[in-house]
């Protein structure tokens, strides 16, 4: 579920803001060819600025749920219009992002799952992620189980900052059984409303 009023028209700088890290800057430092997949990538005016200095060292993938691109897909920059929980990818990716785009997924746990399946064996994912908004049948927030269950899979979850970690593939399994989302749930820490998770 996508929400209209999300920044769908983010730039470089914002990607660096949100993940605590450059994109760009990291997949530089490593031996090329490098291929990074961006999740709920809205305008994609921030991979298109990427592909310029990133050209010839990286293959960028930039999903999206809706068709709201600034520009068709150009060389160096491939986009697909999907939902994260349907979408296969071809080839494996050395850094996957999503900036603020999980907010809006129902199954947060099985998008999780399928874009650590898609890492290499030292990729990197990093992405927003409110821990709050998985909650139990009665509304309850998952708590400990969950933070419990993210170390467990081999993720790094900052609460503080809202981000989700991880280093390598990975094909986590989980002990709770999505049950559905609450499109109605309100406002998150972002100040924009978002979707709620309900598992058992």
């Amino acid at each position: 579920m996508a929400n209209s009023a999300m920044n769908r028209d983010r730039r470089l700088p914002a990607y660096r803001r949100e993940l605590g890290f450059d994109p760009v800057a990291w997949l530089l430092a490593r031996p090329g060819p490098q291929r990074w997949l961006d999740i709920g990538c809205g305008s994609a005016h921030a991979l298109f600025e990427a592909g310029d200095v990133l050209s010839g060292h990286a293959r960028i993938v930039g999903v999206d749920l809706v068709d709201y691109f600034g520009g068709p897909s150009r060389r160096g920059v491939d986009l697909v219009t999907a939902s994260v929980l349907d979408w296969h990818p071809d080839e494996p990716f050395d850094l996957i992002t999503s900036v603020h785009a999980l907010h809006y997924v129902g199954d947060k746990l099985t998008a999780l799952s399928r874009m650590s399946s898609w890492l290499t064996a030292d990729g990197r994912l990093t992405a927003n992620f409110d821990a709050s908004a998985l909650r139990d049948r009665d509304g309850a927030t998952l708590g400990r189980r969950l933070s419990t269950a993210l170390r467990r899979n081999g993720f790094d979850y900052n609460a503080r900052n809202h981000r989700i970690t991880r280093i390598g593939v990975g094909r986590p399994v989980w002990e709770f059984r999505y049950l559905g989302a609450d499109a109605h749930a309100g406002p998150n820490y972002t100040g924009q409303d978002a979707v709620g998770s309900h598992y058992e």
